[in-house]
């Protein structure tokens, strides 16, 4: 397994921390890939999580959303439990906890469960006062929003 130093960087570069921990986290992790996801842009401010959860009822299901932390665990009742006796376990029975990283300002818009798939929806919202603003010069009064590379008048 490669492993990459940071130090070098961490000395030169100020408040990139968040950035060099999360790298250092993922590089981390045992690479269990149960169950497997797809994680899709919708558009410029709108992404998708979509988690294969065969099996699952959505009361087997906790969604946490924290700052910047996402975390989808899936609890299985007891097996013995179930009626019948089972010749072969095809199909995965255990439990799974699958944490997502996410950039500020980034919220949770909805979670449904249909046909085995997890799909949560998730969209980023940056307050207005954190957006770009053109400065107009010697004083006159109007200013404008930036966005994507377009002006509009405020």
């Amino acid at each position: 397994m490669n492993r990459f130093d940071f130090t070098p960087y961490r000395r030169s570069m100020v408040g990139f921390d968040r950035l060099f921990d999360l790298l250092e986290n993922q590089a981390r992790q045992s690479g269990d890939n149960y169950p497997p996801f797809n994680i899709e842009r919708r558009g410029q401010d709108a992404y998708r999580i979509t988690l294969a959860v065969a099996g699952f009822k959505p009361a087997d299901i906790d969604i946490t959303a924290q700052q910047n932390l996402l975390v989808v665990q899936g609890r299985k009742p007891d097996p013995a439990s179930a009626e019948g006796d089972f010749l072969h376990v095809g199909i995965a029975q255990r439990g799974f906890e699958r944490r997502f990283e996410l950039a500020d300002y980034v919220r949770v818009e909805s979670a449904q469960l249909e046909d085995g798939l997890l799909v949560i929806d998730l969209v980023r919202e940056v307050p207005e006062a954190m957006k770009p603003k053109k400065i107009a010069i010697n004083g006159q009064p109007s200013l404008t929003v930036v966005e994507g590379g377009d002006t509009q008048a405020a």
